[in-house]
């Protein structure tokens, strides 16, 4: 079977690419608007891009409904921050929570029983909740489209990283201890460590060519 995606509903697009693209990890957004409210949603367009310096990416789309840009978007638009808040199954209730679409300057920390606390460099508040937080400046925004199903890609410079240390040991994140979980397509989520296995990288040897 051959599909174009340019041939596609949005909506058909949308769930050929979750289902094609997984496990994703997700970002958990905290940031704030210019009056100092916050926000809290969750994303599953994430990934890393460097350590040095060190760059995390998420995508959020515009919203399904109306084509606006989501309140995390344009809070980040207008402060130049945002906390990324690695979701563990703990709180993935609560974190499902707050993908409601609650009215402009509603603050799911408040709606979904999350606490907040202070980060260390950037101004918007952390998920407690979370054993891992990596608070992010702006660095860039690419926005692809202007219609339902478009979005746009953030790219932040980590500043601090924050780590539960229960998890911390020899200079690794303990993944068991983190308990991390992944989205998959639709409604359906999967633990990180439900089955896991080894696989040690190839390295050319020494005098081959690569």
């Amino acid at each position: 079977m051959k599909i174009e995606p340019s041939t596609l509903p949005w909506k058909d697009a949308y769930k050929l690419l979750i289902g094609s693209i997984l496990p994703r990890p997700i970002a958990f957004v905290s940031t704030i608007n210019e009056k100092g409210g916050a926000n809290v949603a969750p994303f599953s367009f994430f990934t890393g891009i460097c350590a040095d310096p060190f760059m995390v990416c998420f995508a959020p789309m515009l919203r399904g409904t109306d084509g606006e840009k989501k309140d995390t978007l344009l809070n980040i638009e207008a402060t130049k921050e945002f906390v990324i808040n690695v979701v563990s199954e703990e709180f993935v209730e609560k974190m499902n929570n707050c993908s409601i679409e609650f009215d402009r300057g509603v603050d799911e920390f408040i709606e979904s029983g999350l606490t907040k606390v202070s980060s260390h460099i950037v101004k918007p508040p952390r998920v407690k909740e979370s054993k891992v937080q990596l608070e992010c400046v702006l660095h860039d925004i690419l926005h692809f489209g202007h219609q339902p199903g478009a979005g746009s890609l953030v790219i932040g410079q980590v500043v601090c990283v924050h780590v539960d240390d229960a998890l911390y040991e020899g200079g690794r994140i303990d993944t068991t201890k983190l308990n991390p979980i992944g989205r998959l397509a639709g409604a359906t989520y999967t633990k990180a460590i439900a089955e896991t296995f080894e696989l040690e990288r190839k390295r050319v040897k020494s005098g081959e060519k690569r």
